[in-house]
């Protein structure tokens, strides 16, 4: 039997490099005979850089920049083997997991810091960069990147507002004079964990923003904040992007990146299956196992599991998804092409227990489902 192992990373636990591991060593254990092919992908968001940095042998570059909240880390991105083209994976300056519970919080986090990563990428000389939009703690429609760019975002008595998203109501006119012009000249490709439109009901704030610890009047203030950003983008830069696919991922980033740079905006699953050319392997394969952290109503909007289980679904090859939270509304993934969908939690547990034990969880539910497709063969 030929096996492509083509899973995400399932977030704050566990790479999807580990999580491929671990399901090609539970696969083994049960059909030796298999040939396992890995392929560890990623949406466009955490995980880019380690799905494109090795296959097209390109090396990482540490840069100091300023996390979410303005605080002083190391971040990395990645310059591929060509030398020109750089990946910048945005949620290893501005990501969630960058944060502790108690600190996320949309209405001040910055995108600042990716935007530092975007300028050491041109001072090394690169001109093409494809910038990972997924795992942000931001909510801010990318002024934070914009900023650190050289852009000015400036209030009605003429000072520039302060970071966040909650900041944008005070946003009276956006000044590009001294934006750094080299980004100008560069192909720049925003790789999109999320086909969401900046605002609205499907938006970046309704849809994400409490997962970044916005509350429910907090997640309607910042929508209408984006929507005012996005009128005086309109007015200033003669940019309509409030409704395009996309705009909405990783807080509005998206739509900064179409505003600002003109950038190509594209599912990140889709750039990743093109660049391995994973479609080509599954294809030849006879069944496929994917699987991210959580599965929910928000996989179907360009999430990993979506895109894999599409090219399954197109060449009738089985698609196996495992997660370690499996939401609500998820008949519609199946009608996409997924064939099964398995919960690695195999007993009552915290959030925790299932984070720390995700390998043991992960290789169990995978020998489970696979001694059950041998008794089959038998």
């Amino acid at each position: 039997m030929n096996i492509v192992v083509a899973p995400d990373s399932f977030k704050e636990s566990l790479s999807a490099k580990a999580v491929a591991s671990n399901i090609a060593t539970a696969i083994a254990k049960i059909m030796p005979e298999a040939n396992i092919l890995q392929i560890p992908i990623s949406d466009g968001g955490e995980g880019l850089l380690e799905a494109l940095i090795t296959p097209l042998k390109g090396k990482l570059i540490a840069v100091k920049v300023k996390d979410p909240l303005l605080r002083n880390i190391q971040a990395h991105y990645g310059i591929l083997g060509d030398g020109t083209t750089a990946v910048v994976e945005m949620a290893t300056a501005s990501g969630l997991e960058l944060l502790k519970a108690s600190e996320r919080n949309p209405l001040i986090t910055s995108s600042y810091g990716t935007g530092e990563l975007i300028k050491d990428a041109l001072d090394k000389g690169c001109t093409k960069i494809i910038i990972g939009l997924g795992g942000s703690a931001t909510n801010d429609g990318g002024i934070g990147m914009i900023k650190a760019l050289g852009g000015k975002f400036i209030n009605d008595k003429g000072a520039s507002i302060d970071e966040g998203g909650g900041a944008l109501v005070a946003l009276s006119q956006i000044d590009i004079t001294e934006l750094d012009k080299r980004v100008l000249k560069c192909e720049i490709i925003g790789a999109c964990d999320v086909s969401n439109p900046l605002t609205g009901s499907q938006g970046a704030s309704l849809v994400f923003g409490g997962q970044k610890g916005g509350s429910i009047a907090e997640l309607e203030l910042l929508d209408k904040n984006l929507l005012h950003y996005a009128s005086v983008i309109k007015s200033d830069l003669g940019k309509d992007v409030k409704e395009v696919e996309g705009t909405g991922a990783a807080g509005g980033l998206g739509g900064a990146l179409l505003a600002f740079f003109d950038a190509k905006l594209m599912r990140g699953i889709d750039l990743i299956m093109d660049t391995l050319q994973l479609e080509t392997h599954i294809k030849n394969a006879d069944l496929v196992i994917t699987g991210e952290g959580k599965i929910d109503r928000q996989t179907l909007y360009g999430k990993t599991i979506t895109g894999v289980a599409k090219v399954g679904q197109k060449h009738g090859v089985p698609v196996i998804a495992i997660a370690g939270v499996i939401g609500t509304d998820i008949d519609e993934i199946y009608k996409l092409g997924v064939t099964s969908i398995f919960s690695i939690v195999n007993g009552p547990m915290t959030l925790q227990e299932c984070l720390v034990n995700a390998d043991y969880l992960i290789q169990s539910c995978v020998m489970s489902i696979f001694r059950v497709i041998k008794s089959y063969e038998s």
